[in-house]
C-alpha cells in the first residue's frame, strides 16, 4: 500500500506537465507531507523532494524542509544530496528563505551539513535582515547542543555577545535565550552581564513580544550589582513588568525584583517595593489552576525570605470549593504561613469549615493545619484544642484519627496542659486503624499513664491486634 502511495507521488512529482505557479508540485508536496505525519515512510521520494528546493515558492519549501528534518538525520545520505539546495538558499535575495535554510540546516546533525553550516552562519549572524540574525542565533544553540567545542572554536559565542547590543529587540531576546541556555548546559562557561548592558536588555523589553521578555528577564539573573543603587534602578524598571497581561511575564519579573532585593541595602527602601509586589501575586490566583499552582509555590518561597509581603492578605488564599486538590493543599500552606494573632480566628474557623468537605486528602491537611497553628501559635492554642475536640465528636473516621495524631504533637508542645481530653481520646480507640494514629495513642497512653487509671488494659489492647 505504501509503495504504491510513493509510486503515485513519485509521479506527481516529477510530472513535466506545465506548472507555472506549481500548483501541483505544492498539492503533491502536501500529499508527502500527510502520509509523513500519519506514519508513512516517504524517504524514498527524497530525490523528488529535493529537486523541489529549487522552486521559489515559500510554502513548498517549508514542506521541502520538513521532510528533511524527518529523515535527513537517520538517513545521511539524503542530507548530503541537500546540501547543493541549502547553499543556494542561503544566498537568496528572500530573508524568510535565508533564515528557514539556517533554522532547517540546525536541525540536522550530518557531519557534512555540519561543515557546510560554518560559514553561512557566521554571515546570518551579521545579515542585515533582524528575522535573519535571530534566526540564527538560536542555530548557534542548536549547534552547540551537537557540538560543543566547534562552536568554542569558531567564536560564535562571543558574536552571541556582540547581538546583545543588536538594535532589534527580537534579535536581542534570542541571543540573550542562546547565551542563557548556553551558561545553564555548559560547566565551565558562565554568563555574566555588567550593569550597561542590563540597561540596554531592560530597553528592549518594551518592544518584545511575551516570549521575548521572559528570556530578557531571565538573563538579568545573571546581573551581579555592585550597589545598592544598581539594584533599585533595576528594580525600578522592572516594576511595570508586575501590570503584564502574561502571567509567565508577572512570575519572572517577581523572580527578578526578588533577586534584587538581595542587593538592596536599606530597609527602608525594601517596604514599599514588597508592598508593590502584592497585588500582582493576588491577581494571579484569578488565572487558572495551573497558574495559580505555579503562583502558589512562588508564593511560599517568598514568604520563607520575606514573612510580611502578603500581610492581612489571607482572605485572599481562602479555597474556593471547584479548586482542585492540588490548589487546595497549596493555599492551606500559605494561609499557615499568613496565620498570626490577630487573625488566627478567622483561619481556624476556616479550616474547620474544610475539615467538613467530602475530599478526605484535604480534610486530613485541614485537621493537622489547625494542630499546626496550636504549635505555631500560643495564644491560638486553646481555640484549636476545642476545635479539634468537636471534630472528634463528628465520629468521622479518618478525621479522628489525623486529630489524634496532631494532638499528640500538641501534648508534646505544651505538656500537663491538657490532660482533660485523654478521657474522650480513649473513647475512640476501637476506630483507630491506621499506623500512624495507632502510634500517636500508644504515646499518649503511655506519657500520662498515672493519670489513666486502666492504661494497663489499654495497652494491652494494642497488643491484641
Amino acid at each position: 500500500m505504501v509503495e504504491r502511495k510513493v509510486h503515485d507521488l513519485r509521479l506527481e512529482l516529477t510530472s513535466e506537465k506545465k506548472d507555472p505557479r506549481h500548483q501541483r508540485k505544492k498539492v503533491a508536496m502536501k500529499k508527502v507531507v500527510a502520509n509523513m505525519t500519519m506514519g508513512n515512510d516517504m524517504s524514498a521520494l527524497y530525490h523528488e523532494v529535493i529537486a523541489c528546493m529549487h522552486i521559489p515558492d515559500l510554502e513548498v519549501k517549508k514542506m521541502v524542509y520538513l521532510f528533511l528534518i524527518n529523515y535527513a538525520r537517520a538517513r545521511a545520505e539524503i542530507a548530503n544530496h541537500a546540501v547543493n539546495g541549502f547553499e543556494d538558499d542561503l544566498n537568496d535575495a528572500n530573508p524568510l528563505t535565508r533564515a528557514m535554510a539556517i533554522r532547517t540546516m540546525g536541525y540536522i546533525y550530518v557531519e557534512r551539513v555540519i561543515e557546510s553550516l560554518i560559514d553561512p552562519l557566521r554571515h546570518c549572524l551579521r545579515d542585515r535582515d533582524p528575522y535573519v540574525r535571530k534566526t540564527a542565533a538560536m542555530a548557534v544553540l542548536k549547534l552547540y547542543m551537537f557540538d560543543r567545542s566547534l562552536v568554542e572554536e569558531e567564536k560564535f559565542l562571543d558574536m552571541l555577545k556582540d547581538l546583545l547590543a543588536d538594535s532589534n529587540p527580537s534579535v536581542v531576546a534570542n541571543a540573550v535565550a542562546a547565551l542563557t541556555e548556553v551558561s545553564e548546559r555548559s560547566p565551565h562557561i558562565k554568563l555574566k552581564l555588567n550593569m550597561k548592558i542590563a540597561g540596554k536588555l531592560i530597553t528592549a523589553l518594551n518592544e518584545c513580544n511575551e516570549w521575548g521578555q521572559i528570556y530578557i528577564l531571565e538573563s538579568l539573573m545573571y546581573v551581579t550589582p555592585q550597589t545598592s543603587e544598581d539594584a533599585e534602578t533595576v528594580i525600578e524598571r522592572i516594576l511595570p513588568r508586575l501590570q503584564h497581561g502574561n502571567s509567565g511575564v508577572v512570575l519572572v519579573s517577581v523572580k527578578v525584583i526578588a533577586y534584587m532585593m538581595n542587593y538592596v541595602g536599606r530597609t527602608e527602601t525594601l517596604e514599599p517595593i514588597l508592598r508593590k509586589l502584592s497585588p500582582p501575586l493576588v491577581t494571579l490566583l484569578t488565572s487558572g489552576p495551573e497558574v495559580q499552582y505555579i503562583t502558589l509555590r512562588n508564593i511560599q518561597l517568598l514568604l520563607q525570605r520575606w514573612p510580611t509581603i502578603l500581610q492581612n492578605q489571607q482572605r485572599a488564599f481562602f479555597c474556593k470549593y471547584d479548586d482542585p486538590i492540588y490548589v487546595k493543599l497549596a493555599k492551606l500552606e500559605v494561609i499557615l504561613s499568613l496565620t498570626t494573632e490577630e487573625n488566627a480566628r478567622v483561619v481556624l474557623a476556616e479550616l474547620v469549615e474544610y475539615a467538613t468537605e467530602i475530599d478526605v486528602d484535604f480534610v486530613r491537611k485541614a485537621v493537622r493545619s489547625i494542630g499546626r497553628i496550636a504549635i505555631k501559635i500560643e495564644l491560638a492554642a486553646d481555640r484549636s484544642v476545642r476545635a479539634l475536640m468537636d471534630l472528634i465528636q463528628t465520629k468521622v473516621n479518618y478525621v479522628v484519627q489525623e486529630a489524634i495524631v496532631v494532638i499528640r504533637d500538641i501534648f508534646r508542645k505544651y505538656p500537663n496542659r491538657y490532660e482533660s481530653i485523654i478521657g474522650t481520646l480513649c473513647e475512640n480507640l476501637d476506630t483507630l486503624d491506621e499506623a500512624e494514629a495507632r502510634a500517636a495513642m500508644i504515646w499518649i497512653i503511655g506519657q500520662y499513664a498515672d493519670r489513666i487509671d486502666n492504661s494497663d488494659e489499654v495497652l494491652g489492647r494494642f497488643l491484641e491486634t
